[in-house]
């Protein structure tokens, strides 16, 4: 049982969202099924959330309108881009709404939640509860008229909708009154003990997956909300929870689930979806990115043990995040490659390859377009494309296309065939470990040695002088092209369809079926096309220039730098003991608007830090972040918590608004 995140459906597929869940998912099932495993693969949209609902309004559509359109657009840009789910549903269907409720009912009935009242803004006249951006009035900081209850868009200050001056509602102009409302609780410090034992048995997880996961856990699990006051969503099926829906974060991966059983209905086979989640010999392995660690590996285990009737991860191989030209992506300023306007103009094997040789397994990579342009040319085009198109006109122009006979082999014909086994063997060693970019790694390099062979042999030569010696190395060459199109067949699908064709091989071969004998001799071969044609220089600057011409359109005007402050003694930084420190923990200070508590991992050690960041995070945003700590300043009370140690951040000229100075490198490594 394979899953990938399943994508909100508020915006289209970038290239981080392929590198980070889909296209590493997608080339490990097509490895699962190659070796004939019985693999389910599953995703789908999510379609609640208040991002949904502001979507909708903005645009004068309903959230159906919204999801319709996302979920349409994303499904068609994974099947052009081969990503093969065996189904790919939608958290807004009645199946969902069903399953996720039967969820919820099954833990509420078990006693597993609390119930809690807290004070939220009510619109009387709209007779709901007000998520933040529900709300507008005029800014604190700046006296922006028309700030939002979680940020004003002006001065980018981020707010609670309590600090608004004159705030009133979106939805109907009038001032809103503050009202109790209730809510469920699942108090994640029961399940504690359980998850750290069940963490530290996963000994074959990724280091970045169990560390966040330890982090969070050392910092203690406390109370999450599972429900919400939203007209969108699924409905809380209890009494007493009119105007409620679960909150996105708990109905979302339920999601899995409930795709997999409309996947079984639509085979015909109704109870099929409990082989794949209640059977105790089936593998759940969900593949995502590094912010949705928590959720797969605390919050969902956690809520499938409370359930009791479904198995949980068997692995969870998150991936880091991936850069674009050396900077984060960014859709707010443009700096993104979105999927469906890149295959407008390149094939999906061009990028499927790229990224597969840069995916950021176990810290953040780079994508450059130069890069991809020299993956293209370099690998795909000059070493596989090359070499297979070479063996195929040969054959074609000077044996009558048909494959010729392995006939008193040298000792350079068996040791390159006898290498396609041990070959198959490392590849899928990495495979089976969830090492992706050395599997692709280790297939190119069988390209190599292919390439290498038929280059050494001369058969442009030993054609006129010894026909034997230019059969033989064709025949080893065609084997060698059929074996990589199996092994390739993962990240590259297309162009070993193409391959095979050429060979008059089944469109879809196994594994284990790779062996020096798979073509035989007189088979017919087709010259067929070029594998891949080279980028040139001309279409690689035109994306390049599109990316900065999107980013330089979406930029503030003007920007005003602070100024410098007063030198200082070099004597007086190296007082400073800068270092890297992982955000375990974070919580808001009571009757503090600007203060978060940080319960921050030194490697060496655990500390609290109070920053005054909370009006530009929310606390759940922060476990997971390495930030850089002034381990070495002197402990101070703030409001009552002792703080040790501050946190450092960088301020945007152009809105004030605050980003973390962030780093690869390992708790506790010194700053210098």
């Amino acid at each position: 049982m394979v899953t990938a995140a399943l994508p909100y459906a508020n915006g289209p597929i970038h290239l981080g969202h392929m590198a980070g869940a889909y296209l590493p998912a997608d080339i490990y099932v097509r490895y699962k099924r190659l070796i004939n495993d019985e693999v389910l693969f599953i995703c789908g949209s999510d379609e609640h959330g208040v991002p949904i609902t502001i979507a909708a309004d903005k645009a004068g559509v309903t959230p159906q309108d919204v999801v319709d359109k996302y979920h349409t657009m994303n499904a068609d840009v994974f099947e052009k881009f081969g990503i093969s789910f065996d189904y790919y549903g939608r958290t807004s269907s009645r199946t969902h709404r069903e399953i996720s409720q039967k969820f919820f009912k099954k833990l509420y009935d078990d006693g597993v939640f609390t119930k809690k009242t807290e004070n939220q803004f009510y619109d009387a006249k709209a007779d709901m509860f007000l998520a933040d951006r529900y709300i507008k009035g005029t800014c604190p900081k700046c006296g922006y008229t028309e700030a939002f209850g979680d940020q004003c868009e002006k001065c980018g200050a981020s707010l609670s909708p309590s600090e608004l001056i004159d705030p009133v509602s979106v939805l109907s102009g009038e001032k809103p009154e503050m009202r109790e409302t209730e809510h469920w609780y699942i108090p994640l410090g029961n399940f504690q003990d359980w998850l750290k034992e069940w963490i530290d048995s996963k000994k074959d997880w990724k280091p970045n997956v169990t560390g966040q996961c330890r982090s969070w856990l050392d910092g203690g699990l406390g109370d999450r909300a599972v429900t919400r006051d939203l007209k969108w969503g699924v409905p809380v099926p209890v009494e007493g929870a009119d105007g409620k829906v679960l909150y996105v974060w708990f109905d979302a991966p339920i999601g899995y689930i409930s795709a997999t059983v409309e996947w079984a209905a639509q085979v015909g086979d109704p109870e099929g979806w409990k082989l794949f989640w209640q059977d105790e010999e089936t593998e759940l392995v969900h593949f995502i990115g590094k912010d949705n660690i928590v959720f797969h590996c605390i919050m969902f285990p956690a809520m499938l043990k409370a359930h009791g009737d479904y198995i949980l991860p068997k692995n969870v191989p998150a991936n880091e995040f991936l850069n674009l030209e050396g900077q984060k992506l960014s859709t707010s300023r443009g700096w993104a490659v979105w999927l469906h306007e890149y295959l407008e103009e390149f094939e999906p094997d061009q990028l499927r390859y790229s990224l597969a040789t840069t995916l950021p397994e176990t810290k953040d990579s780079d994508f450059s377009w130069k890069d991809f342009q020299t993956r293209v040319n370099s690998e795909l085009a000059d070493i596989l494309g090359n070499f297979v198109f070479r063996t195929f006109s040969f054959i074609d122009r000077f044996f009558d296309k048909q494959v010729p006979p392995l006939v008193n082999p040298d000792k350079k014909d068996l040791e390159i065939l006898n290498s396609i086994k041990k070959y198959g063997e490392g590849i899928s060693e990495a495979y089976e470990k969830f090492k992706l970019r050395d599997a692709v790694s280790q297939t190119m390099n069988l390209a190599r040695a292919a390439n290498k062979y038929f280059t050494e042999s001369e058969p442009w030569h030993t054609r006129k002088t010894d026909p034997e010696k230019c059969g033989n190395t064709l025949h080893v060459s065609a084997q060698l092209a059929a074996a990589l199109s199996v092994y390739f067949f993962p990240v590259i699908p297309d162009a070993c369809k193409k391959i095979r064709k050429s060979l008059s091989l089944a469109d879809i071969l196994q594994w284990d079926e790779v062996h020096p004998e798979m073509v035989k001799p007189g088979t017919e071969v087709s010259a067929g096309e070029i594998l891949f044609k080279k980028l040139e220089d001309e279409i690689i600057q035109k994306q390049f220039d599109k990316l900065k011409t999107t980013e330089e359109s979406a930029a503030p005007a003007s920007v005003e730098y602070a100024e410098e402050k007063e030198p200082f003694e070099f004597d007086d930084f190296m007082k400073q003991d800068l270092r890297v420190g992982e955000i375990v923990a974070a919580e808001k200070i009571k009757k503090s608007k600007k203060l978060l508590k940080l319960t921050v991992n030194l490697g060496y050690e655990t500390r609290t830090v109070v920053s005054g960041i909370a009006e530009y995070f929310e606390p759940d945003d922060l476990p997971g972040k390495r930030v850089c700590v002034v381990a070495n300043l002197k402990p101070r009370k703030i409001m009552g918590v002792e703080s040790k140690g501050m946190i450092l951040m960088a301020e945007n000229p152009a809105d004030s608004s605050l980003s973390f100075v962030e780093t690869d490198a390992e708790p506790g490594s010194s700053i210098s």
